[in-house]
C-alpha cells in the first residue's frame, strides 16, 4: 500500500484531536484567541488532507487551565511556551517535535536577568530581592535558566507578573528587584527613557521560544508524520499564512535538541 492511500484512509476515520497553545503570562484570552485558533485548526486539517473538523484548536493564557485541558485524553498536540513546556513535560509525558517561530522573530531566544546598574555582581547578591518574571509561575526555570551566571539563592522571591515597565521602575527606583525577560521584553529595554540605569546582569543560551509537543501515545506515528509536514509547509499556502498570521507565528522549524536539553538540565537542577 503506497502512502497516499494510509493518509486518505487516517482522514476518513481518525477521531478528531486537539492542539492546545498555552502561554502563561502573555496577553488574550481563551475567548479572545477562538476564532483565530479556529481558523488555524482548519487550516492544518486541509494542508495535512484531513477531513474539516478533524482538528480542534483551542488557547488557554493560564498555567492552571491550560494544564488541565492538556491532561484530557482528546489533546494530541500541544504548543506551549517553554517554561511552561518544561513544568509540564514529565507529568504530562511530553514529546518535543518542533520549535515554533515568533512573528518577526526567531525559532529561539534569550533570557536575561536585569537590575539596576551595580547592584547584581552575583546570584548572591538576590538574596532577599524579587526576581519577577513573566515565567514567574515556574519558579524552577526562573532559577535554572542561567546556568552560567549560577542558581538563584532559595532566599530570592520568584514572583510571576507580566507588569515588567511597572517592575523595571522599582528597580531603577532602588527596590531590591530584578527581571527575568523573554527576548522580546529585552529587545524592548533600549526604547525606555531610563534603559541607561539599567543592565542585563547574565543572559540565557539560545532557547526555543515555544516547543511544539506530541502528548503521550495519543498519536498515531503515521497521523503525526502527515501534520508534521503540513505544519512546516502551512505557511506556502494563502490560508495557512494568513492562519499562522492570525496567531502570531512565522512557522514551524525542527527543534534544536541541545539547546532543549541544556536548558532542561539547568532547570532540572534548580528543581532539586
Amino acid at each position: 500500500m503506497t502512502v497516499l492511500p494510509i493518509l486518505a484512509a487516517l482522514a476518513v476515520t481518525a477521531e478528531p484531536v486537539a492542539f492546545v497553545v498555552c502561554a502563561p503570562g502573555y496577553p488574550g484570552t481563551t475567548g479572545e484567541a477562538q476564532p483565530a485558533m479556529d481558523a488555524f485548526a482548519a487550516a492544518l486539517a486541509a494542508q495535512a488532507g484531513f477531513k474539516p473538523g478533524s482538528i480542534l484548536g483551542a488557547y488557554y493564557e493560564s498555567e492552571k487551565a491550560g494544564a488541565e485541558r492538556l491532561a484530557r485524553p482528546d489533546v494530541a498536540i500541544a504548543m506551549l511556551s517553554l517554561p511552561f513546556y518544561l513544568q509540564q513535560e514529565t507529568p504530562l509525558k511530553l514529546h518535543p517535535q518542533l520549535a515554533a517561530v515568533q512573528a518577526g522573530g526567531e525559532a529561539t531566544e534569550t533570557w536575561s536577568l536585569v537590575a539596576r546598574k551595580g547592584r547584581v555582581t552575583s546570584p548572591a547578591a538576590l538574596d532577599g530581592w524579587k526576581v519577577v518574571s513573566v515565567a514567574g509561575y515556574a519558579p524552577s526555570f526562573v532559577r535554572g535558566a542561567l546556568p552560567a551566571f549560577g542558581r538563584l539563592p532559595p532566599g530570592a522571591e520568584v514572583v510571576a507578573s507580566g507588569q515588567v515597565l511597572s517592575w523595571l521602575r522599582r528597580a531603577v527606583a532602588g527596590e531590591n528587584v530584578a527581571l527575568l525577560l523573554d527576548g522580546a521584553q529585552s529587545a524592548a529595554l533600549s526604547t525606555l527613557p531610563f534603559a541607561g540605569e539599567l543592565e542585563v546582569v547574565a543572559r540565557s543560551a539560545p532557547v526555543p521560544s515555544g516547543v511544539v509537543a506530541t502528548v503521550g501515545n495519543r498519536l498515531p506515528p503515521e497521523r503525526w508524520k502527515a501534520m508534521e509536514k503540513a505544519l512546516r509547509a502551512l505557511r506556502d499556502s494563502p490560508e495557512g499564512a494568513a492562519a499562522l498570521d492570525g496567531i502570531r507565528l512565522r512557522g514551524f522549524v525542527p527543534i534544536d535538541p541541545a539547546s532543549l536539553s541544556a536548558v532542561r538540565q539547568g532547570v532540572g537542577a534548580a528543581s532539586k
